[in-house]
């Protein structure tokens, strides 16, 4: 396992995704002092949409990864695909009002048709196929889930979902775990790693330059603008955008304060066979279950079962990953106990106390957006173009998210973190009575 921090620019993590790379993306090396109107920090699907939409713009931007495009969680999360927030329209209502739930549905919406509109109008080769379960791992479950399924439906016109009963989801995934739930049709799942590259490609052919190897040392105020300080060089830019979700390593302790980073991990089989995998799992959906630490899984385009569960909250991974997952596999697959894992890995995403994305002006023309806690696949890329259209004079859709409050974590820098290893124990316990 290629450790998480340390890894040579040159090369990915091993994963499954590393293996089956399809797309790829001219980059360079930061080699002295350059100027940008934008320098935007990190290389994920955040910083690269973020670069795209100001290329498209004719607004000259530059993306300086610290090791590779698509390094860190663009390219190892699970790939699934989801609709709305990591909060439902219920949470949404009580915190913001009505108004600004239906608002941030809209914003949801969008962020999903943009995904469809990146992947369609740059060909971005990324096995995006439709359907996501959303299954309940507990009966007391059930009710709530066909209610709020009713209130989507009624309330914000939703189509795409319905409610899914315990033998109609025993029939589509070979379970005994799962007790019904509900199907999102626009869900689904893709390979995240191409998906990043498209994006990246796409953004190189507007003319944004993209640098590897680059990592940011610090930020600093220069004049009316700023410097940023990499590894072989600094760029002088009008505006910055941190787009480093949970690999900010010191470089921002305001986001810090509010984005923390834990790790997720994610192992994948042997090829299974196509009637093997069908059985499994029906019609290529993706699953992610009702646990508070929660299980997702999916077949890959060659027939293998790619599984992400267990979380820990340090940027060190276990050593023995392929364990480490199996033994959530096995909890919900007992008839996979013997099969084979081809492919283990971890990957550091970001959460916020309230789970809701910290996007911020954090100082005039310093920008952030990190903490999907999870969602990132359909949120991160839209959240890139809302900083562009922000830095572009559009800020409707920006100051709408930035209004989300997103407390800072208890205990400062000192105990944020076991406290955050206290809650989520808790919650991880509660997901086994």
């Amino acid at each position: 396992m290629v450790d998480p921090v340390h890894s040579p620019a040159r090369q990915y993590p091993e994963s499954y995704y590393a293996t089956t790379i399809r797309e790829r993306v001219p980059v360079t090396t930061l080699d002295g002092s350059i100027s940008a109107a934008v320098c935007i920090v990190g290389g994920g699907y955040t910083g690269l949409s973020a670069a795209l939409h100001l290329a498209r713009r004719g607004i000259d931007a530059v993306v300086l990864e610290q090791f590779r495009i698509g390094w860190g969680a663009s390219g190892r999360n699970g790939g699934q695909v989801h609709t709305g927030q990591r909060r439902n329209q219920y949470w949404l209502e009580r915190h913001l009002g009505k108004s600004a739930a239906h608002a941030m549905w809209d914003v949801a919406v969008g962020a999903r048709d943009h995904l469809d509109w990146l992947i369609q109008n740059y060909s971005i080769d990324c096995d995006l196929r439709l359907g996501l379960l959303h299954a309940d791992h507990k009966p007391s479950y059930l009710r709530d889930t066909r209610q709020y399924i009713e209130y989507l439906q009624r309330e914000y016109r939703c189509e795409d979902v319905r409610f899914v009963g315990r033998d109609e989801m025993r029939s589509l995934v070979a379970t005994d775990d799962y007790v019904g739930g509900y199907l999102d049709d626009r869900g689904g799942h893709l390979h995240p790693l191409n998906f990043a590259l498209g994006i990246a490609r796409a953004a190189h052919s507007h003319g944004a330059v993209l640098y590897e190897d680059a990592a940011a040392i610090r930020v600093t105020r220069k004049g009316s603008g700023w410097e940023v300080t990499a590894k072989g060089g600094r760029v002088l830019a009008d505006r910055v955008v941190l787009a480093c979700n949970g690999y900010l390593h010191g470089l921002s302790p305001e986001v810090e304060a509010h984005v923390m980073p834990i790790n997720n991990f994610i192992a994948v089989t042997e090829p299974l066979g196509e009637d093997r995998a069908r059985f499994l799992i029906q019609n290529g959906y993706a699953v992610s279950d009702s646990r508070f630490v929660v299980y997702y899984f999916r077949m890959t385009a060659d027939h293998r079962l790619l599984f992400g569960g267990g979380e820990n909250y340090s940027y060190k991974f276990p050593k023995d990953i392929g364990g480490f997952v199996h033994k959530h596999i096995r909890r919900i697959y007992p008839q996979l106990a013997s099969v084979r894992l081809d492919f283990a890995w971890g990957g550091t995403l970001a959460i916020t106390p309230t789970r809701m994305p910290f996007i911020r002006e954090i100082a005039p023309g310093y920008f952030n957006s990190s903490g999907y806690s999870g969602m990132g696949v359909v949120l991160a890329p839209y959240l890139g173009r809302i900083l562009a259209d922000a830095i572009a004079g559009d800020r409707t859709e920006f100051e709408l998210l930035s209004a989300i409050p997103v407390p800072r974590f208890p205990g400062g820098g000192a105990l944020r973190t076991p406290t955050l290893i206290a809650a989520m124990s808790f919650a991880a316990l509660r997901d086994r009575l």
